[in-house]
């Protein structure tokens, strides 16, 4: 019988060895797929994707700050994240006021 014996990791222990996780990866994918939404145009955004990826963003910051230990990478990647979700929120704000301005109508 195989028996896993996890009490030689203790917290100060546990606290020193390195930390990344696929976490990471899967975020600096995010980030990758927000530069390339920056070149659509901004009828074709979504804003619950939008807000999906700004709120990631902000959690995940937090949560990377929380966890021991600090994990700056993490933190950075989701930095960027939460940055391009608000940016495009702010584009789609922009459009939208845009649309709702009325057309001068030139009169000669």
């Amino acid at each position: 019988m195989f028996l896993l014996n996890f009490n030689h990791y203790g917290p100060t222990q546990q606290a020193l060895r390195p930390s990344f996780s696929g976490h990471q990866l899967f975020q600096m994918c995010l980030v990758i797929a927000g530069i390339g939404d920056m070149a659509r145009p901004a009828e074709k955004l979504s804003p619950a994707q939008s807000t999906a990826l700004a709120a990631t963003g902000i959690i995940w910051s937090r949560y990377s700050m929380v966890v021991i230990p600090k994990n700056y990478s993490l933190l950075s990647v989701n930095i960027f994240v939460a940055l391009t979700g608000l940016y495009q929120l702010l584009r789609i704000y922009r459009y939208n006021q845009s649309l709702k301005q009325p057309v001068a109508i030139k009169s000669e």
